[in-house]
């Protein structure tokens, strides 16, 4: 059991609801694991209290920073205005902390963990043609986070065009004109499609795309957070296809959030050792 003390560093993690949320069983266990003296402690905080939140309630010294989740996201963003681009191009944060003079900075890791997943499975961007399939929160995340990786072509396909659109509008000071609004979510052409919904997770569903127009050197990813294969996977695996799961998307945040939090050696130590990070990560 975390022990908490009078030096005990204080983090939260806001949601309404929040019983869902595995942060506090995840970081106190690792901070219990490794020796730091800290904790994570759930705040179910409606909506309407998020303003006062910020102005009153980190206002204590001891508090290093909180992660969000619903409904929290998109409303920080507004009220902190990050300047990490894939945050304001997503119009969304997870993370903010408390500055050693009592700002608040806000960043958003889901686009970072994406891209530093690729980077495990050994995926590139960079000079690549890349489509994204669908133009909701994660896509804006990942679509943002891959425009700083420098693909030569980064695609956006939504079944609601003018969604593409607008994202595609957000991208192009990143990229410029390699962002564009693809007609159609035929994968045929592109080195690596990524599936940004919910599409084929219910009997019945219709897949994102079709594997049978994958080019046969293409790598697909779906960032639903399984560890297990989705039915898109499944039937790109079944060509022989690099197919890879979303769950690895939430392993690498760990590290990430933990340097921006300023445990940089608890992080550099769970970079090197991610399995541990897995393991507490699986669905309990």
């Amino acid at each position: 059991m975390t022990r908490i003390t009078g030096t005990t560093r204080v983090f939260y993690i806001l949601g309404d609801p929040v019983a869902q949320v595995r942060a506090p069983e995840v970081y106190n266990h690792l901070f219990q694991q490794h020796g730091i003296d800290a904790v994570v402690v759930p705040l179910k905080l409606p909506a309407a209290a998020l303003p006062g939140f910020l102005e009153h309630g980190m206002k204590a010294e001891n508090i290093v920073g909180f992660w969000a989740t619903i409904p929290h996201k998109a409303a920080l963003a507004e009220l902190l205005q990050p300047g990490d681009p894939v945050a304001r191009i997503a119009g969304a944060v997870n993370a903010v902390r408390r500055l050693a003079d009592g700002r608040l900075e806000a960043k958003l890791f889901d686009g970072i963990g994406f891209v530093k997943g690729l980077d495990h499975f050994g995926i590139a961007v960079t000079g690549r043609r890349v489509l994204v399939v669908g133009a909701g929160g994660g896509g804006h995340a990942v679509a943002a986070a891959m425009a700083q990786r420098g693909p030569a072509l980064l695609a956006v396909y939504n079944r609601t065009r003018e969604r593409a659109d607008s994202l595609v509008q957000r991208l192009q000071p990143l990229v410029s004109a390699a962002a564009v609004t693809a007609t159609s979510a035929d994968p045929a052409g592109y080195d690596l499609i990524v599936n940004c919904t919910s599409q084929g997770l219910k009997a019945g569903d219709p897949l994102p795309i079709d594997p049978a127009r994958v080019d046969a050197g293409a790598a697909v990813v779906d960032i639903i957070m399984s560890r297990e294969p989705t039915p898109l996977l499944r039937a790109c695996r079944e060509r022989g296809l690099r197919a890879e799961a979303g769950f690895e998307m939430l392993v690498q945040q760990v590290p990430e959030y933990l340097r921006f939090f300023g445990l940089e050696t608890l992080a550099e130590t769970l970079q090197a050792q991610l399995g541990e990070v897995r393991t507490l990560l699986l669905p309990k």
